[in-house]
């Protein structure tokens, strides 16, 4: 992909000198959010709470954002006429999903706040720039070559090291665009896979667990991150986020610091999720990336002082960041469309708990893979609420 331009008055990768202060975004104005799904169905619901009038572009028709929005415009991203016309009606457009033009963003961003600024989103939503901007900012990750379009696949390969995991450069979500490769039988099947396509080549981190936090920022570079939560994944797809992670406190402190610190080296002015791999040795390496709010922070709806959706409305819209005190050890269960294999998940056997709260996203078509929705189970401790959530989850089908 080519490189966007930069524009004069710009003073670095992320797209700003420094965030300004400006002047509050206060209810009763308009906030544009770009996408869809169930981020930005939550996000405005979080922002009708507030008393913000919430309006969605996304390209598919009926979509679950636009079912909590006053107003649902389905046009391409790269239909710059309707997007113009979405933007002026706002007063702050934010975003829920990463694979929006960069370049789209470029030609609105005059007609009202983009927040996060497009650069941000330019820098995550491609995996060789993402991790370019961590090394060269001495962010702790995982070693990664980069292999062009053009390129050879083995070559990258051996110069990783093996075992690797080969992934796509762009569009790559929920072990999406990805193959491990964990000897050299694996190889040949890998230049099969990626021969053509821009990719990293990620040495194997043979970690002993995930973690993740969201941070915010506001335009006045106040920073809050909520508890780190511990993830479990089932086929590269979330399962389960434990908050407070099971891990040693010094681990917790270095991924709260480095999400602090992510957050102002990058200018976000909004909300990030930053996930990490927790190496045998308590070492912390960055993973990704994701300028947005975060499956793993749905947990906060229930169990936390704000959740991460009224922390975006806040800090996009300058008001004063909300205390991300944990209120209860908490876990949080992804429902896929798998869940529905057996007719309509009994819904009952959650709704019974009083511990447990569930969220549904109002997709009208379960898949397999697909995130139908999510609950929650607060408990006593985490390794409680984990045990109940397991148990509740295979009561479900």
């Amino acid at each position: 992909m080519a490189k966007i331009p930069r524009r004069a008055d710009e003073k670095g990768p992320e797209g700003q000198a420094a965030v300004s202060t400006g002047r509050a975004i206060h209810p009763g104005k308009t906030i544009g959010v770009l996408g869809g799904g169930q981020l930005g169905r939550m996000l405005a619901q979080a922002a009708n709470r507030l008393g913000y009038r919430v309006q969605i572009y996304e390209p598919q028709e009926d979509c679950p954002a636009g079912a909590a929005a006053y107003r649902e415009v389905n046009a391409p991203y790269e239909d710059l006429a309707a997007l113009t016309d979405f933007a002026r009606e706002c007063d702050v457009i934010t975003f829920e999903f990463e694979n929006v033009p960069a370049a789209s963003l470029q030609a609105i961003e005059s007609l009202a706040l983009l927040r996060p600024h497009w650069n941000v989103l330019w820098t995550a939503q491609n995996r060789s720039r993402e991790k370019r901007w961590l090394r060269d900012n001495k962010f702790p990750h995982a070693k990664f070559v980069e292999v062009a379009a053009d390129g050879d696949v083995a070559a990258g390969i051996r110069e990783a090291g093996v075992p690797c995991v080969v992934k796509t450069a762009d569009f790559g979500y929920d072990g999406k665009g990805q193959l491990k490769v964990m000897g050299e039988a694996d190889i040949p099947a890998a230049v099969r896979k990626f021969t053509g396509s821009p990719v990293v080549i990620e040495q194997f981190v043979d970690f002993a667990c995930e973690v993740s936090a969201v941070v915010a920022r506001s335009p006045s570079a106040a920073v809050r991150v909520f508890p780190v939560a511990e993830n479990i994944h089932t086929n590269h797809i979330l399962d389960f986020s434990i908050v407070p992670a099971c891990v040693a406190p010094a681990v917790a402190a270095a991924a709260e610091k480095l999400a602090r610190l992510i957050a102002e080296k990058i200018n976000l002015v909004g909300v990030m999720g930053v996930e990490f791999f927790v190496t045998r040795s308590g070492e912390v390496l960055v993973n990704e990336l994701a300028p947005r709010t975060h499956n793993s922070g749905h947990w906060t709806l229930d169990a936390c002082m704000t959740s991460q959706f009224e922390q975006q409305v806040r800090a996009i819209c300058g008001l004063p960041l909300g205390a991300v005190t944990l209120l209860s050890p908490v876990v949080m269960v992804n429902i896929l469309g798998d869940a529905w294999a057996k007719g309509e998940p009994h819904w009952d056997a959650l709704l019974a708990q009083p511990n447990v709260r569930l969220h549904l996203y109002g997709k009208a078509e379960p898949r397999p893979g697909r995130k139908m929705g999510h609950f929650t189970v607060t408990a006593r401790d985490a390794d409680m609420a984990l045990e109940l959530a397991r148990k509740y989850q295979a009561r479900l089908g």
